[in-house]
């Protein structure tokens, strides 16, 4: 059974930075594509960034620049460095990773509790 557990969110003052981890149980996890997501209250969930098993990076352009996505096989972790914080960027932010390997999903299967990030102005 797949399990992702997000852990780092808290609050900080707009220009701050976190640092959000993500570790997941199961095998063979460098070979599946890692996300984060978001959800602010009132919003729909939106992506935030994603990383392949070949390390390739992709970011919505909210957060270009500011966020970077990276993960370390060896501890089955998924880190998303956030820097340049705004109010904006308040939400509850969730990690997930899809059923197959080796792929560029268009949906995730399992996902994280969530971890929550309120950034003050």
């Amino acid at each position: 059974q797949v399990q992702l557990v997000e852990s780092g969110g808290g609050l900080v003052q707009a220009g701050g930075s976190l640092r959000l981890s993500c570790t997941v149980s199961g095998r063979a996890f460098s070979t599946y594509t890692m996300g984060w997501f978001r959800q602010a209250p009132g919003k729909d969930r939106e992506f935030v960034a994603n990383i392949n098993w070949r390390s390739s990076t992709y970011y919505a352009d909210s957060v270009k620049g500011r966020f970077a996505i990276s993960r370390d096989s060896a501890k089955n972790t998924v880190y998303l460095q956030m820097n340049s914080l705004k109010p904006e960027d308040t939400a509850t932010y969730y990690c997930a990773r899809p059923m197959n390997p080796y792929s560029m999903p268009s949906s995730y299967k399992y996902w994280g509790q969530g971890t929550q990030v309120t950034v003050s102005s």
